[in-house]
């Protein structure tokens, strides 16, 4: 979604940060209401009957030129995205690209198109308020409507590269997780910069985490048993809170769960340079997450933005997922040959043919489908331990 280049001095960020957590993050521009109550009727996540629905999803033009091998039901929602002819967020301010569409959109429009059929959802929701430092965010709480409490429970953070987004536009996501693990998800509107710097996403997603932890057993959940997982920013989020955790000594997520996250600072990486003009996340487009983001650019080195550059011993074991067509591929690449060096227990797969905030897309996107079963697999076996 976003193309336009931004006059951010480019050789004071080519050192800075890759931020595969922008999410889920970065390439979400819509800021749809994050307060929910009752169920959600409204579910992304696809069953099996869709499975023929999706081979007629088809794109209309030729493949884009930084994609030639694109998968085609991924690159319709790529040309759905860019049929809404927004103005590239680089371009925008804050509040001005919150108001854009965002790929759940176009995930959205081509299902009711194509006729996909919208899964019943397996799921009950309630919000909730979580009090942070001078302030309380919110939290849309997804409990198994199945199974029998406690429940194991995974604290989730959306992407948008701590700028945009919102759990609506993450929806599918953590709907989707709890439905897969029959575990609570509790999703996480952490406060958004510009008007939080950092790092108050990062000091607000650990908040969320222990106030989980502290009120697990009244939320139906295991306190044993508690997960964190993140798209692009929010993945960079849930590591950051299990490093906090570790750090503090307090009660360590039994797994973690990183999805393209936010992981290094250097935007000069092979999948930069391969990937730059990718859509819908391109490097001009991490450019002006950091710039909204950070005070300073020499924030940029600070473990808690390059994870790769951190004290990564003694975390949870962890379950990554890339997409191929990417920036941030290299990014989670890195992270996880570094987890693994620091003796932390790694499973990773990169999806060829898909492009950033894929994970989210099972409605319409298989490859989505496949790495939402295989992260719900990883979950479920850390909850058996």
């Amino acid at each position: 979604m976003y193309t336009r280049k931004t006059n951010f001095n480019r050789s004071v960020i080519a050192g800075l940060f890759a931020a595969p957590a922008m999410i889920a993050l970065l390439t979400l521009s819509s800021c749809g209401s994050s307060s929910s109550n009752g169920s959600n009727k409204d579910s992304l996540t696809a069953d099996s009957d869709t499975t023929s629905t999706l081979k007629d999803i088809k794109p209309a033009g030729e493949a884009p030129a930084w994609a030639p091998d694109m998968k085609p039901q991924m690159q319709a929602v790529i040309e759905k995205l860019a049929s809404y002819k927004d103005a590239p967020i680089p371009g925008l301010t804050a509040m001005e690209a919150r108001k854009n569409h965002t790929p759940t959109d176009a995930v959205k429009d081509l299902a009711k198109e194509n006729q996909v059929p919208m899964p019943a959802p397996m799921v009950d929701t309630v919000g909730r308020n979580i009090p942070v430092k001078g302030d309380s965010i919110h939290a849309r709480i997804y409990t198994p409507t199945t199974g029998t409490a406690p429940f194991p429970v995974i604290v989730y953070y959306h992407g948008g590269g701590f700028v945009i987004a919102d759990l609506d536009v993450y929806d599918a996501s953590a709907k989707g997780l709890a439905e897969q693990t029959g575990a609570i998800v509790v999703s996480v509107a952490y406060r958004l910069a510009p008007e939080h710097k950092f790092p108050t996403a990062h000091d607000d997603a650990y908040a969320a985490y222990a106030w989980v932890v502290k009120n697990a057993i009244a939320l139906k959940g295991d306190p044993k048993r508690i997960a964190v997982a993140g798209e692009s920013a929010g993945g960079n989020l849930a590591a950051n809170v299990s490093m906090m955790a570790r750090d503090k000594k307090e009660t360590l997520p039994v797994h973690q769960l990183l999805v393209y996250p936010v992981a290094g600072s250097d935007m000069n990486t092979e999948s930069y340079r391969k990937y730059a003009a990718a859509k819908p996340l391109d490097k001009p487009m991490m450019e002006w997450f950091v710039k909204n983001y950070l005070k300073n650019m020499g924030e940029a080195k600070d473990p808690r933005i390059n994870l790769v550059g951190a004290n990564l011993k003694g975390l949870p074991p962890t379950t990554i997922v890339l997409a191929e067509i990417d920036p941030l591929e290299k990014d989670g690449e890195i992270l996880g040959e570094k987890l693994k060096a620091a003796g932390v227990k790694v499973n990773s797969k990169t999806y060829s043919g898909v492009t950033h905030e894929f994970f989210g897309m099972s409605l319409v996107v298989p490859e989505s489908k496949d790495a939402l079963a295989f992260a719900a697999d990883e979950l479920k076996n850390a909850f058996k331990k």
